[in-house]
């Protein structure tokens, strides 16, 4: 028995690493490079699964957007929802809550800069609180490089992105204004 012990100690292990189911929604917060070419190879892997990019200029189709590699977005495009309406992280959580509910989603992959996840998850957990969110952070080229703290130019993105998240924390994200 205390030779088995580990054994069942590493399947418990492994039953806890969470991993989103097929046919979760996908959501990107647009912002940044490398986020919706992952949101396309996220959706072309699971044919159950839908994508909402999140924050899309009303002037940008489908075709203009970033893409892997390999991966063809019109053939995926009748799972695809370009969301127009948001203009903020916010206004992201806002409309990724509103498109989920919609779909009758209950789990969301959340794509997005690793620096901007923090502050993502808050506000999509206040908009959509009834809902398993699944971290896929993308790390931007000022953030791939090793002391990426000493360069200026991260370190003052990080740092607002840092007082943002306080602010959302604290309640004090404004709402996107309305469109005319």
């Amino acid at each position: 028995m205390l030779a088995a012990a580990p054994a069942v100690g590493f399947v418990l292990f492994l039953a806890r690493i969470p991993a989103a189911p097929a046919g979760a929604g996908i959501v990107v917060l647009t912002g940044g490079e490398g986020r919706v070419a992952e949101g396309l190879r996220l959706l072309a892997a699971d044919p159950e699964a839908r994508l909402l990019v999140s924050g899309v200029h009303h002037d940008v189709p489908l075709a203009a957007l970033e893409r892997p590699p390999g991966i063809d977005p019109a053939a995926l495009a009748p799972r695809i929802t370009l969301g127009r309406r948001a203009a903020s992280t916010r206004g992201n959580a806002e409309e990724a809550a509103e498109w989920a509910r919609a779909q009758g989603l209950t789990t969301l992959v959340v794509v997005t800069a690793g620096y901007h996840m923090p502050r993502a998850l808050v506000m999509l957990r206040r908009a959509l609180p009834e809902a398993q969110l699944v971290a896929h952070p993308v790390t931007p080229a000022p953030f791939r490089t090793p002391g990426w703290w000493r360069r200026p130019d991260a370190l003052r993105i990080a740092l607002a992105e840092y007082l943002k998240l306080l602010a959302a924390l604290a309640g004090l994200a404004p709402p996107d204004p309305v469109p005319p």
